[in-house]
């Protein structure tokens, strides 16, 4: 397969159901410490995704069709229906994993002939017991760590084979939050935000109106300038989610993100999360939380010893009869 290459692209934010824009020098992965082929599964000859997918509640969900190259939260396009089958293998691959296997110097292998694409505006589920291997794909997709054989493609760029002056850039791609929010505790809602513009010299007059953006989408205008030690667990977890957002990535990764969280306000960050994919943004999940997945019926991509064992549309957290 041969993923189209990126391209730079404007940095569409959603504002209150409009869209806006704010050049396009996004953030890479903050934190406190610190192509085109029909989509196919991993198990070999079954395809991906090929149907619309109900959201909670049942009914097909409006999403924002992407203009030819857009990115992120997805401007100029009057919102569709749900695609029909032959339409969804059309959409441009945003992630692409390759026969990825990993192994490390102690003998422990973490994956085993990993193969995944993931086109763009999915909304994926990874599951799997603890040890599955969930936590060394995402290492993989930040580049925290590089396949022992194979290859992981991000918006068409081999992640394997950048130079190091290029990892930061392909990491604006990315926004992800964790279970443990990791925001800035000295710093407000407002600047947790904004520093993730900051750090990669957005023109202050550009970041303002970003950050306004973004807390809109969240639900946190309000709060903007409280400390994360003044916000409930699921209002931090929407900060670091606006955090996230704020530069358009190509991929929203959320790690575990209701795990710190009551089931009532799990619920709260799952429904915000569907709305972000509903945009246009590409959300993969790994989780725990089997009454969610079960829940939602969004695709599911079920990890054991390191190999990819399900891959399904609609699915369930445990495997149907």
């Amino acid at each position: 397969m041969s993923p189209s290459p990126s391209a730079s692209k404007p940095n569409p934010i959603v504002d209150s159901g409009s869209i806006a824009e704010t050049p396009p020098d996004p953030t890479p992965l903050v934190t406190t410490d610190t192509a085109e082929k029909p989509a196919q599964s991993s198990r070999k000859g079954r395809p991906v995704a090929t149907v619309a997918k109900p959201p909670v509640g049942g009914s097909s969900p409006s999403k924002t069709a992407p203009g030819p190259g857009a990115t992120g939260l997805h401007a100029g396009r009057p919102a569709k229906s749900a695609a029909r089958p032959d339409e969804r293998v059309t959409n441009r691959v945003v992630l692409a994993m390759q026969g990825v296997t990993k192994s490390y110097p102690n003998g422990r292998v973490a994956l085993r002939g990993v193969d995944l694409i993931i086109p763009e505006g999915d909304f994926v589920f990874l599951v799997g017991p603890s040890g599955a291997g969930k936590s060394t794909v995402i290492k993989l997709l930040i580049r925290d760590e590089l396949p022992t054989k194979g290859s992981v493609l991000l918006d068409g760029r081999d992640l394997g084979k950048l130079k190091r002056r290029e990892v930061p850039k392909i990491r604006r791609k990315i926004g992800i939050v964790f279970q443990d929010f990791k925001l800035l505790p000295s710093k407000s809602v407002r600047d947790n935000v904004a520093f993730a513009l900051e750090v990669v010299g957005t023109p202050r007059r550009e970041i303002g109106p970003a950050v306004d953006r973004a807390l809109r989408v969240v639900g946190l205008t309000g709060q903007a300038d409280q400390l994360p030690n003044q916000l409930s667990g699921g209002e931090q977890q929407r900060t670091a989610i606006a955090r996230a957002l704020v530069h358009s990535p190509r991929l929203f990764i959320a790690d575990e993100p209701t795990g710190n969280l009551d089931p009532l306000i799990s619920w709260e960050i799952i429904q915000l999360l569907l709305r972000i994919n509903e945009m246009g943004v590409t959300v993969l999940m790994a989780t725990h939380n089997a009454e969610v997945v079960t829940a939602v019926r969004k695709r599911v991509v079920a990890l054991e010893d390191g190999r990819i064992v399900r891959d399904q549309v609609g699915a369930a957290y445990e495997r149907e009869a």
